[in-house]
């Protein structure tokens, strides 16, 4: 395993990030976002996970990124999986995720890699700033952000302002510390249980709050508010229970407290 400790000592006048995007069906955004996501970066990778609308044959035609296809739909989170053991394999420093539905202004990727150099894990908050409007939030996503952001941070000693933010950047050598199961909507919840546990530093960064499509599905019965909360409650309370059986990690979460930090 990795020691965190070195990770957070990384001299990073040369280090390489991949921003990396995982896309189901996104036919109608992911031509503008990736038209604007390559003026900032160099290199892009998209996890396809497995559409059926076009999308893989708009991404197919496409020389300025790189392509990972499953076949069939797994899951955000194993999308996700698969960008973060990409970026391990190909020896990135740091990999910065953005979605593919227009919500994340690609412009600020450079400024949530930079943030990264001196954190593990660099989080978009569209709440940090307490100016923000919400009224153009969903109020079942609103009370749920709420609700399992709360919870976090009374159960893992956390500071979040935003449990549910996909704009994020990752040191890749903390990742690979990490041993993420959940394939759906929830693995971000159980990669906060894991960074508290092995004591990953972490910082919030403002992001606007951006909603395109309040009508965007999250697929079968998570289309309902009480099953989505339920749903994010188990997957924590097993990513819990898995950490607190693991008896190499508990010497690391008492050696090395989570610490979160903000920056503006």
């Amino acid at each position: 395993m990795i020691q965190i400790a070195d990770s957070h000592s990384v001299n990073c006048t040369s280090c390489r990030f991949l921003t990396a995007l995982p896309v189901f069906n996104e036919a109608n955004h992911v031509t503008a976002v990736l038209d604007e996501v390559v003026k900032y970066a160099t290199d892009v990778l998209v996890v396809d996970d497995g559409s059926t609308d076009g999308t893989r044959e708009i991404l197919q035609d496409r020389d300025d990124i790189q392509l990972l296809v499953h076949r069939e739909n797994q899951g955000y989170g194993a999308a996700l999986k698969s960008a973060f053991d990409y970026a391990i394999h190909h020896r990135y420093d740091f990999v910065v995720t953005i979605d593919c539905d227009g919500q994340h202004e690609p412009q600020r990727i450079t400024q949530i890699a930079a943030a990264c150099r001196n954190a593990d894990i660099v989080s978009g908050s569209r709440y940090l700033e307490s100016t923000t409007s919400t009224d153009q939030v969903p109020s079942d996503r609103l009370l749920i952000n709420r609700t399992i952001t709360k919870e976090l941070n009374q159960q893992l000693g956390l500071n979040l302002t935003d449990a549910f933010c996909g704009f994020k950047a990752y040191r890749t050598r903390a990742l690979a510390n990490l041993e993420l199961t959940e394939t759906g909507y929830a693995m971000p919840l159980e990669l906060w249980v894991q960074a508290a546990w092995h004591g990953l530093r972490i910082t919030e960064v403002p992001v606007p709050l951006i909603y395109l499509d309040e009508e965007r599905s999250f697929g079968g019965p998570l289309d309902a508010a009480e099953t989505r909360l339920n749903y994010y409650r188990e997957v924590i309370a097993q990513a819990k229970d898995t950490a607190t059986a693991s008896g190499s990690n508990a010497t690391a979460k008492q050696a090395k407290p989570c610490i979160l930090q903000k920056c503006s």
